[in-house]
């Protein structure tokens, strides 16, 4: 993982609603998008946006299904993320 990879999911992971979406898309495995607009109770397109952000990191992987997308998390990418993050001694 680069230092840019990590910049990258360190700003995605900078706004709550985001923060929660990732809490959530763990726990849960997959998500779609209804999925998360339900729970956190945002519009569509705001989801979208947030869930762009997360996808772009490289830590969410967006499935489309027809015309539905679900949401899942890149454990490579995430556990890559956690390993560089321990190095400043958790």
């Amino acid at each position: 993982m680069t230092l840019k990879d990590v910049e990258k999911i360190s700003k995605a992971l900078g706004d709550p609603h985001r923060l929660k979406m990732l809490q959530e898309v763990s726990k849960r495995g997959v998500m779609s998008c209804t999925d998360v607009c339900d729970l956190m109770n945002l519009a569509q397109s705001s989801v979208s946006h947030h869930a762009k952000q997360l996808v772009d990191s490289g830590i969410v992987i967006a499935e489309k299904e027809g015309r539905h997308v679900k949401y899942a998390i890149d454990k490579k990418v995430l556990n890559e993320y956690m390993k560089f993050l321990k190095c400043f001694g958790g």
